[in-house]
């Protein structure tokens, strides 16, 4: 599994929880800046998932 960070059309950011295959298995709200999309990530990572899952940045 696997986060990948997103940017919208709108400016808005977002993420995509992703499987093994590439299948998208969890879609977050739309966040204003990508410093709280990130804190959002980090947060499931501390409370959930475990912290080794990598975050795949789409936005460069």
């Amino acid at each position: 599994m696997y986060f990948e960070i997103c940017l919208a059309k709108d400016g808005s950011y977002y993420w995509h929880l992703k499987a093994g295959n590439h299948e998208i298995v969890a879609t977050s709200e739309m966040y204003t800046s990508k410093a709280a999309c990130r804190k959002t990530i980090d947060s499931i990572k501390n409370h959930g998932i475990d912290a080794q899952t990598p975050v795949h940045d789409r936005t460069l």
